[in-house]
Parts: C-alpha cells; structure tokens; sequence
C-alpha cells in the first residue's frame, strides 16, 4: 500500500513542486505552493464538479424528499422505495459524493506531507529529469516566511474554510422536521460552519505558514468551483 500511494500520489507531486521551481526560478516557495495547488485543483476539477452537481441535485430534490419522508414517515420500506425512485428520476447517484472524497484523500494527504516538510528537498525522491534547485526562497511576496508559524495565514486559513462552509451550504436543504435525526443533522450543519474554522486555523498555525496557505488556495478555489458549477447548471 505504501509503495502504491509513493508511486502513484506521493512522488509525482512531490517532483511536480519541485519541477516548478525549475520552470519558474523567480518565483519563491509561496507562489510555487500556489500554481501546484491550482494545478492539482484543475487536475481533480472534473471529479469535484461531479461531487458538486450530485449535491445540486440533490439541493433541488429537496422539497419532493422532505415530502416523501413526512408522507412516509410510517412506512420506512415505502419511503426508502419512493427515494430511490426520485434519484432515478433526477439522474441523482447519492454515493459519487463520497468516491470523489476517497479518490481525493490520497492526493489530500500527499500535499500535506510534501508540504509538513517544506522546504527540504529530498533528492532520493527525485525523477532523473527533475533537477534540485539550487537554493529556495521561503519569503512569501517578501512578507513572511512560510516555513514558520504565521499567524496571518492561519487566519487566511480558517476564514476562507468559514466561507467555503457558508457557499456550499447556501442553498442546501435544512431539515424542517423535529425528529431526532433532523434535530441531529441540523445541529451538526450548524457546527461544523463554526468548529471546522477553527480547527483550520490552530491546524494551520500550529505546523507551519506553507500549510495555511495550501488550505488557503484550496478553499478560493473551491468557493470559485462552486459557485462556477452552479451557475453553469442553473442556464444549462
């Protein structure tokens, strides 16, 4: 399995980062962090819009399901029968969301441990084509540096995750109903918009400056996709 997730996920990143510095030697380590996250991004975008769909979807069929499960309420083989019936219909698959997420970890936990490391280069690691650059610059814009804790990444950090929570859940279907599932799902909605901020940010700051700006970019990014994906789907 190790050798599986090096070969595959691990190694060709960690040689795309450093290729970059080779293809761009003005630019320091904070705008190569960026362009490697925006191509990563791009790479999974067709996967991650798939995700976005299904959800959209499934925002759209709300009122009919909610109708289902109050009609229904008595009757769970009937209820979980009519749901499935409106999935077919609506061209909805309930599970994509959850494969777009286990092909999206491996990749997720690579960067971040490309990146847990940050700037050392690795040169075992390295592609006979991929040469070590001679020295990196860690100075973000000539601000900070990103191989130390910032306080201002981290925030940039756990207020872009706030946002990219606030975005995604915008138009979603919050359950109406008083049952303790609903009361369940409503409660934790309404916590993770505020604790998974805040665990961004102490995440953040507690390794190092590279990794808030990763989830920095990868949250833009996601507000960006999203917000793209819908608009599409609403003229389409």
């Amino acid at each position: 399995m190790s050798y599986l997730y090096h070969t595959f996920f691990f190694d060709p990143l960690y040689n795309v980062l450093i290729l970059l510095f080779k293809i761009f030697p003005w630019a320091d380590a904070g705008v190569i962090v960026i362009l490697l996250t925006i191509l990563v991004r791009l790479v999974l975008f067709p996967l991650s819009r798939k995700a976005t769909l299904t959800q959209a979807k499934m925002t759209e069929a709300g009122p009919e399901l909610e109708k289902i499960k109050g009609k229904y309420k008595d009757k769970p083989e009937e209820q979980t029968r009519r749901t499935l019936a409106l999935y077919r219909e609506k061209g909805i698959n309930p599970f994509s969301g959850i494969l777009v997420i286990i092909i999206q970890l491996p990749i997720i936990l690579a960067l971040y441990q490309i990146f847990l490391h940050f700037p050392e280069v690795k040169i075992s690691l390295l592609y006979f084509f991929v040469p070590a650059p001679e020295s990196i610059d860690t100075t973000f814009l000539g601000l900070f540096d990103i191989t130390g804790k910032s306080l201002t990444l981290a925030f940039l950090a756990g207020a872009s995750t706030f946002a990219q929570f606030k975005v995604s859940t915008k138009s979603q279907t919050v359950p109406k109903g008083n049952s303790l599932g609903d009361n369940l799902a409503k409660s934790m909605q309404t916590q993770a918009k505020y604790i998974f901020p805040i665990i961004m940010f102490f995440i953040a700051y507690q390794v190092s400056g590279v990794i808030g700006l990763y989830f920095f970019i990868t949250n833009l990014f996601s507000i960006a996709q999203e917000i793209f994906v819908r608009k599409n789907l609403k003229t389409s």
